[in-house]
């Protein structure tokens, strides 16, 4: 009797390991997986944003110093379409959208922490002539510019949710602590809400935010920080927090979910990678 229950014991057991993934369908898919997708066109050699238009669809744009034009592209990095915007480069950073397909771009770069005039404006590409702008400062920037070591008031990072803009500062003072600040969706001129701070060692250069809305992604050099289970958008900061390396790609500038486990990123170097969570 105790070699046939020994015999029925190692039978199931034989059974539940040849078959566990048809029986525990929760169970983990695999290692995230890098993809290089394509080298970037020659007209966006310095990538700066990215944003999602449907899967394979890509929007882009260049960095301060270059035309204010975002480019549409495909998968392959090939440039399907030019949008000239009559509005000024000074230094676009990052690109968001909202689910009534607006596009957002932040004109945010502060490098030495004097800007006066940040602006998000807002374009819907089916009329890019009619672009709103979001104009704001910071609600507690007091000096244009602050002290070399108080300088937190750069940002190349900006997500929209349920009806407003997040924008996450560049520190680059101590390079330690990422701010993330509030604005609404509407063309205006505000004061910037300071509504929390992550303490990261690193410099923010994008941000992104799921289709579900239960991740935000934050970009640095060769680094993805990512953040789960917050109960609310406007605490994202105080959820659980996980770093992914991204070694090899080098000045990595923009980020954005093509679906909830799957991000495009572009670099500064002029690649196209798609990363799977």
């Amino acid at each position: 009797m105790i070699r046939i229950t020994v015999l029925f014991v190692a039978l199931i057991g034989f059974a539940t390991f040849f078959f566990r993934d048809a029986l525990f369908g929760d169970a983990p898919s695999g290692p995230a997986k890098m993809e290089h997708l394509a080298s970037l066109p020659n007209e966006v050699s310095e990538s700066s944003g990215v944003a999602v238009l449907a899967t394979g669809e890509y929007l882009t744009h260049n960095d301060a110093g270059n035309n204010a034009n975002l480019y549409k592209l495909d998968n392959k990095g090939k440039l399907q379409e030019t949008i000239k915007l009559k509005v000024p480069n000074v230094d676009w950073e990052d690109l968001t959208r909202d689910t009534e397909g607006n596009i957002y771009i932040a004109d945010t770069g502060n490098n030495d922490n004097k800007r006066r005039e940040l602006a998000v404006y807002k374009v819907n590409l089916q009329e890019p002539e009619q672009v709103q702008a979001i104009r704001f400062t910071y609600e507690d920037q007091k000096k244009y510019p602050p002290k070399k070591k108080e300088r937190n008031f750069d940002s190349e990072a900006l997500f929209w949710s349920g009806g407003n803009l997040y924008i996450i500062s560049k520190d680059r003072g101590l390079g330690q602590t990422a701010k993330v600040y509030q604005v609404p969706d509407r063309a205006g001129t505000y004061k910037a809400k300071l509504i929390g701070s992550h303490q990261l060692k690193a410099q923010i250069t994008s941000a992104a935010i799921s289709p579900n809305g239960k991740t935000v992604a934050l970009l640095s050099e060769e680094a993805l920080h990512l953040f789960q289970g917050f109960s609310s958008v406007e605490t994202f900061y105080k959820g659980k927090y996980e770093k992914r390396a991204l070694k090899g790609t080098g000045q990595t500038e923009a980020v954005a979910f093509e679906d909830d486990g799957v991000v495009i990123i572009t670099s500064e170097g002029g690649n196209l990678y798609r990363y799977t969570l």
